[in-house]
This record gives C-alpha cells, structure tokens and sequence, in this order.
C-alpha cells in the first residue's frame, strides 16, 4: 500500500527534546487505523517505507491522539540530507510495511 502525500513539516518543543513531524491526512489516519485494526505494533504504530527526494529509510508512523492523526517523525540525517525545515511543505513517498 502506498502514498504520494505532500505535507507541511511541523515543530514540536517537548521536555528535552525537539521534534520535527508530519502529520498525516486524518481522513487517511481513521482509514489506516480501520484498516489494519489489530495489526498494529507498539502504541498503535504502522511500520513504514517512507521516500523524500533522494533519501529513503524505514520507520513508524505513530498514532496521535489529540490530531487524530497518523504522525511521522523526521530524523536529522534526512532534514539534512534533503535541506528540510520546520514550516517547509515536503512531497514524500509513504508505503505501508504490513
């Protein structure tokens, strides 16, 4: 199952540590959760292929509760790798691994 979705990179500040995320399509987020309800790993997580650019890695997409949204966490290697920022709007490959 795949995605060509184009979304906008979002800051998060936690206690420690600073997050870089993309929220996925709520409409997308029920129809994922539906769809795989009860092959979920750990916290509701989806295993993933995710593709931007020229970098490609594989993750999670995890399940956020007050979005309602699937969320993608982005590591540093790629931002750098791909010259990505908060506030940037990123085309991205998403395939779903289960």
């Amino acid at each position: 199952m795949e995605f060509e979705l184009k979304r906008k990179v979002i800051l998060y500040e936690g206690k420690s540590r600073v997050w870089h995320m993309i929220f996925l399509p709520k409409g997308l987020s029920n129809d994922l959760k539906k769809f795989f309800e009860g092959m979920t790993s750990g916290f509701g997580s989806l295993p993933v292929e995710v593709t931007i650019g020229k970098t490609t890695w594989r993750t999670s997409i995890f399940p956020e509760n007050k979005e309602g949204a699937f969320l993608l966490l982005l590591k540093a290697e790629v931002r750098r790798k791909e010259n990505i920022s908060a506030g940037d709007t990123v085309p991205f490959l998403l395939k779903i691994l289960i």
